[in-house]
């Protein structure tokens, strides 16, 4: 869910509007990449509502204002604040958040998303579960979390627990993003249009022509995936359901792309690359519904656990880079806590 700063958020921060059948959803924070707070779900959410079941709406377009992407994710640096106040405003964040994510999956109409520049964290969660991704020259999808002390939650384990082989583990653990062309091979869009043509492709959405008529009109052969030479040596390494096994194989294998992700690894939170290797292995044989279920209970858990407030001090606060995570090994994190955080219920469910 993962975002770089915060700022108040203000009545414009989810511009809504409807024409030519056609309800229109922009993000408009565009300083903060879009940073989604309560506030901008509560909107997102509202509008989707009242849109469902109106007959004079025929399709969803979901865009983010600014040049640098559709949205870095959840506001962490609200996240922070929340720890450090005790309030619940995070737990009824992820609660209406994880609510519209399953909300856009199921929705009955077809649901546009343009997914340049930054997509990440949140930002996966309002468009990866769309009928219609669309990514860009500029596009970097990417689930960062375990870089905070958090995991890939908005149901971001489900869409990388589903990507091929074990390309999804990859970035799920090391937190790295991909480009249009990875993205589209994992799954995670369905077409590429270069960014030159997006403003017209917009425009001729907001006519209220058909969808699949419009985004044929301009869609490309998709760029390469940065992915295809690696995908052998990821195969192999990220096999099976323990963290020191893989980081282990990382670090023995012959390509130095793979000694390089074992020390990324390292890096991050123990815990939370534990309980996220966990989570994308139950996310590969649950619907949607259960891993965002999941995810709720896993977010609130994380919350009270040391890790997520240093993570985001390290990263946003006092931005020295230099988290000390509790407990600091892999090792440390044994088997039954990661079970804990995962199935542990201390919230009312997501869905009742």
């Amino acid at each position: 869910m993962t975002a770089e700063t915060s700022a108040p958020p203000t009545e414009t921060s989810v511009i809504t509007s409807t024409a030519n059948g056609v309800g229109r959803i922009e993000l408009n924070r565009p300083k903060l990449i879009n940073a989604l707070g309560l506030d901008m779900v509560g909107a997102i959410d509202d509008a989707l509502t009242s849109w469902r079941d109106d007959d004079s709406i025929n399709a969803v377009l979901v865009t983010g204002r600014g040049e640098r992407g559709l949205c870095a994710g959840g506001d962490i640096k609200a996240v922070y604040n929340d720890i450090v106040a005790g309030s619940d405003e995070n737990t009824r964040f992820w609660n209406r958040e994880y609510k519209m994510n399953h909300a856009i999956s199921e929705y009955p109409k077809p649901y546009v998303v343009i997914m340049n520049g930054i997509t990440m964290g949140g930002g996966v969660g309002i468009s990866g579960h769309a009928s219609h991704r669309i990514v860009t020259d500029s596009t970097k999808v990417g689930m960062p979390e375990t870089g905070i002390g958090l995991f890939p939650d908005v149901g971001g384990t489900h869409l990388l627990a589903h990507a091929p082989g074990e390309l999804g583990t990859h970035l799920a653990l090391t937190g790295l993003p991909v480009g249009p062309g990875g993205a589209l091979a994992m799954g995670l869009a369905d077409y590429f249009v270069p960014d030159a043509d997006v403003p017209q492709l917009i425009a001729d959405i907001e006519t209220g022509e058909d969808i699949e008529t419009v985004i044929d009109r301009y869609r490309a052969e998709a760029p390469a995936n940065e992915l295809a030479e690696a995908e052998a040596w990821i195969n192999e390494c990220y096999q099976g359901d323990h963290v020191e096994d893989i980081v282990a194989a990382l670090s023995a294998h012959a390509n130095p792309d793979a000694n390089a992700a074992a020390q990324l690894i390292g890096t991050k939170a123990p815990t939370s690359v534990k309980v996220t290797l966990a989570a994308v292995r139950n996310a590969a044989t649950m619907t949607l519904a259960e891993v965002l279920e999941q995810d709720y209970r896993t977010a609130v858990a994380m919350t009270e656990r040391p890790d997520l407030k240093e993570g985001i001090r390290a990263q946003v606060i006092d931005k020295d880079r230099n988290p000390q995570w509790s407990p600091a090994s892999f090792d440390e994190v044994s088997d039954e806590t990661v079970q804990a955080i995962l199935t542990t219920a201390k919230t009312d469910k997501v869905f009742s």
